[in-house]
């Protein structure tokens, strides 16, 4: 019973060995017939190197098997045109496929929109502090409120200082002394008298006395013990620190005016759209409540400083406001047409590979392919116009593709790859490391006759009493 288990054995390893490799042969061969038609339409064209199927990097100079055991696809020279290194060929149904859409580089004058929002401010060169010159009470106050508007020489309050009325009583009668000299008094005395009365009015200017109160003393010559301090300029009260009755302190602020018939509007730009704005440009400036109504401004002022967390530069815009509607602390939406590029080389901005270190476009050549162009770029259009100005590069005329340029661009260094492969193999005498196509393909099979002198080797059935002792002994 046994030597029949060892002969059932060998000869089960024998069917299964001989009929495998016979197996393999007549699968081989039916492969090779059944594509008849593959091999009469690739028959005209020249191969130039076969492929992995897995891994199109994987190149060699002759048919055979990759580092995964697959067969050889091969690489005609109608695949692989002529062309720049990096360029690509794609028929025009897998374009339609891949959505690819094209773009005309134009030379045309560029200009840009741009579009952020300011806030209204007061203008600081109309804004005038009316301060207290000497110490005193507040008598009467006749601008009782902020927002009050006032026109110039409109009386603010009264004030009483003890130290004006003794500056009234002096001018008083140092014009009484200068009456009081005869014709024919010293000159020097005369002059002496003259300088005084001058030295008493110039204190009561210097005070911001008006003239007309200084001219009543000279008709009258009685002491006011209530002085009337008039606005300096016209303008709506921004600020009050005074109270009727109150007493304020010679240097305090007590009227803070200022003319809204002019404001200033501070816009934010960011650094990259600051090439695009000069001083006196217009501006543009409309309110969020008020649709439809636009407000012209200038460009007055570029401040120098970037400011570090917002990463912008305010600019300052010059607005008129003589209805009033433009309030300081409002926020207004802001629209700047900058200045014009003029004859330059555009693109659209949508065909523009940004890749960090160069930025590339592709260009559509006369045989259909498609060849990777570094570009440098300029400044970028508004918004509306989606335009971006190149520096060097590209030519008018010429047509870009402005979508699935990403699926491109693999395709591009995938070429591009091979190309560099093949030219660093064709320095290289003898074979690919690792071409399979050198390979001896009659020794990677098993003879009959190596198979029948092949010694193998009886398997020893188990034995059931050595497996009864150790289940026992377990």
């Amino acid at each position: 019973m046994k030597s029949i288990h060892y002969v059932y054995i060998v000869a089960l390893i024998l069917v299964t060995t001989v009929g495998g490799y016979w197996l393999g042969r007549t699968s081989s061969d039916e492969n090779k017939i059944a594509d008849p038609v593959a091999e009469t339409s690739n028959a005209e064209s020249k191969v130039l190197y076969w492929r992995a199927p897995m891994d199109p990097t994987e190149i060699y100079d002759a048919p055979g098997k990759s580092s995964m055991n697959m067969d050889l696809v091969p690489v005609y020279e109608e695949d692989l045109p002529a062309r720049s290194a990096g360029s690509v060929m794609i028929n025009d149904v897998v374009s339609q496929q891949m959505g690819v859409r094209y773009g005309q580089v134009h030379r045309m004058d560029l200009d840009r929109l741009i579009r952020t929002v300011g806030e209204i401010n007061v203008n600081d060169e109309t804004v005038v502090n009316v301060n207290a010159r000497v110490s005193g009470w507040v008598n009467t106050l006749h601008v009782g409120y902020e927002g009050a508007t006032v026109k110039k020489g409109d009386p603010l309050f009264d004030i009483y200082s003890p130290e004006l009325v003794a500056t009234q009583e002096e001018y008083i009668r140092s014009l009484e002394y200068l009456e009081s000299l005869a014709d024919g008094s010293n000159e020097t005395v005369v002059q002496g008298a003259r300088r005084l009365v001058e030295a008493s009015k110039t204190r009561l200017l210097n005070w911001e006395i008006s003239p007309e109160i200084v001219e009543h003393l000279n008709h009258t010559r009685k002491v006011q013990q209530a002085v009337t301090v008039s606005a300096p300029v016209s303008g709506i009260v921004l600020q009050k620190d005074i109270i009727e009755g109150g007493f304020i302190n010679k240097g305090s602020n007590v009227f803070r005016i200022a003319d809204l018939s002019q404001v200033w509007v501070h816009a934010s730009f960011y650094d990259y759209e600051l090439p695009w704005i000069n001083l006196g440009q217009s501006v543009e400036v409309e309110l969020s409540y008020l649709p439809g109504r636009v407000y012209k401004g200038v460009v007055s002022y570029i401040y120098p400083v970037l400011r570090d967390q917002a990463r912008d530069v305010h600019v300052r815009i010059v607005v008129s406001n003589s209805d009033r509607e433009l309030k300081p602390g409002m926020f207004a939406n802001v629209q700047l047409t900058g200045k014009t590029l003029k004859n330059v080389v555009v693109v659209p901005s949508e065909a523009i590979i940004r890749s960090g270190k160069r930025s590339l476009v592709f260009v559509t050549s006369e045989n259909g392919s498609f060849e990777p162009r570094a570009v440098q770029i300029g400044s970028e259009g508004g918004p509306g116009n989606g335009l971006t100005h190149i520096v060097s590069g590209l030519e008018a005329g010429e047509q870009v593709v402005t979508s699935a340029q990403f699926l491109i661009a693999s395709e591009s260094r995938l070429q591009e790859a091979i190309q560099k492969m093949r030219s660093n193999q064709a320095g290289v005498s003898g074979s690919v490391p690792g071409d399979v196509s050198k390979m001896d393909h009659s020794k990677t099979e098993m003879s009959e006759k190596e198979m029948s002198e092949m010694e193998i080797k009886p398997i020893s059935p188990p034995d059931s009493t050595k497996g009864a002792t150790q289940a026992h002994d377990h």
